[in-house]
């Protein structure tokens, strides 16, 4: 297997996951991780983070990693922490480098085999190294990196990225390292089912658990990888909680009444409306709801007297929640996994896709049957339309959102053409009110945002290019046929540095 050590970066699992889509294991491991556990490693990644190598207090590996005498690959500030270890010098950058930049390969060796001369790869970093270590050599720079990759003595140090997307030939520096590490290519999505169905038995044995059920592709493939492992002894456990798009009870209702698994839908809108009164944080947002998830789902579950919380939580929700490492930064918390609160009336909380990506999740999806409809279907939050209303959440504001945002989705549904990669298209209600102008009369009126992006694994994202006529007709009909609305705009932001969802 390769060993990633993980130093807080966005992109650790991101990293795994490449690894893993050219056929060889990857486990990801904390930075102070002990050599010994390392002893079946074949290759080792050293992952990017949020701090400086010279800072007080960085993240930095047990020395002996660096004498484990198998290939070590530094992405980011793993690049600079090779750097730095063997007598080099790394500095604040003169300039900084954040998105698409083009490196100018020197020498392509074998890390970077069947590259071309310049290369388009994603950058993202405030720090660079200025001073190589004795015995090492440049193999490419930048602009602003004269340094921007290394190697030398069975180490390799890369400033840019190449698991994200935006760097275009990525995955195949991915697969020179593989080949550099010997590494046998035997690993496959075809193992995962079996194993998470066994491993939520063994956790569960003859008790019973109830699953949380959002209709989503994520909660969707949970519920029926549980289904098969527990069988009659799991259900599943559908809130509205007054955050849902327009219709989306009654289609889960009818989605789930097909598949064979008991389900229970519960109206707690009302609850729900009334724990957000006033909160215009969205971090408190997340929290509110999270707790109040978890305590329906305590009082259902002590109906169905199940023991076990299932849900359908995915490693982009840990890693923005910086669940997945002691050096990470939180992004934002996610309701289901920074959100629940510190005392639970549960014996566990299974996460059967807690290491996947939702590309891997939508596979996984399809292995168990479950109609490309369903494992398709656009991301949703889990705080649903909480998150899309800047500010305080009340009903009006949420009714005008739902009418805004089925607008979207019809639109979307009725489009020819359509970017290949687009990942979400919603609209935020900004609370920013417009003057406007309707008929011959001022309006004054409020500011709806649509953020359509394209993404892969949600890690990365661009704003979707899709038509200016598919935008114009969406942006004509929300002024006209939801009262309230004077101005649409369009969010051309795209992750980093900003992030998907607004809040």
């Amino acid at each position: 297997m390769i060993a990633v050590i993980d130093f807080g970066g966005q992109y650790t699992h991101l990293i795994a996951r490449r690894i893993r889509s050219l056929g060889v294991k990857a486990l990801i491991f904390p930075f102070d991780v002990s050599p010994e556990q390392l002893k079946w490693a074949e290759g080792v990644v050293f992952s990017g983070g949020p701090a400086g190598v010279f800072e007080r207090g960085a993240p930095k590996p047990d020395d002996g990693i660096y004498s484990l005498g198998v290939p070590v690959l530094g992405i980011c500030y793993g690049h600079q922490l090779i750097a730095e270890h063997f007598g080099g010098e790394v500095k604040k950058a003169e300039k900084r480098e954040f998105g698409t930049a083009f490196i100018a390969i020197k020498k392509q060796g074998s890390l970077f085999k069947g590259l071309g001369k310049e290369e388009q790869v994603w950058m993202s970093h405030g720090d660079a190294v200025t001073k190589l270590p004795k015995g090492f050599e440049a193999i490419a720079e930048s602009g602003n990196s004269p340094i921007a990759a290394f190697e030398g003595k069975n180490f390799f140090g890369i400033q840019f990225h190449p698991e994200v997307v935006h760097t275009v030939h990525g995955l195949k520096v991915y697969d020179n390292f593989l080949d550099i590490c010997k590494a046998k290519r035997d690993y496959s999505l075809e193992d995962f089912i079996p194993k998470a169905v066994e491993e939520m038995r063994q956790r569960v044995k003859g008790g019973r658990a109830i699953i949380a059920l959002s209709g989503g592709v994520d909660s969707s493939v949970a519920a029926a990888l549980a289904a098969r492992a527990l069988g009659e002894r799991l259900t599943a456990i559908f809130v509205d909680n007054g955050l849902m798009r327009r219709g989306e009870p009654d289609m889960v209702g009818s989605a789930f009444a097909k598949t064979g698994i008991r389900f229970r839908g519960i109206n707690a809108a009302e609850r729900f409306l009334k724990k957000l009164k006033g909160v215009t944080d969205p971090e408190k947002k997340r929290k509110v709801i999270g707790e109040e998830f978890i305590r329906v789902f305590e009082e259902e579950a002590k109906k169905e007297k199940a023991g076990y919380l299932i849900q359908g939580t995915i490693y982009p929700d840990r890693i923005e929640s910086a669940a997945s490492s002691k050096a990470a930064n939180v992004i934002k918390t996610h309701h289901n996994v920074g959100g629940l609160p510190t005392k639970i009336r549960f014996r566990g909380i299974i996460e059967p896709l807690g290491e996947l990506y939702k590309d891997e999740v939508r596979v996984i999806g399809l292995k168990l049957g479950l109609p490309r409809k369903l494992t398709e279907r656009q991301p949703f939050p889990g705080p649903g339309l909480a998150v899309r209303v800047v500010g305080e959440v009340i009903k009006e504001k949420l009714d005008m959102l739902r009418e805004c945002d089925s607008i979207v989705q019809e639109e979307i549904s009725k489009a020819k053409s359509l970017p290949e990669n687009l990942w979400q298209s919603f609209a935020v209600f900004t609370g920013i009110r417009s003057t406007g102008v309707k008929g011959d009369s001022r309006d004054y009126g409020y500011v709806i945002a649509l953020r359509f992006v394209d993404s892969l694994e949600a890690m990365t994202a661009n704003f979707s290019r899709v038509e200016w006529e598919l935008l114009e007709r969406i942006s004509t009909r929300i002024t006209n046929e939801v009262r309230g609305v004077t101005r649409v705009v369009y969010d051309i932001t795209n992750k980093p540095p900003g992030t998907i969802e607004w809040e």
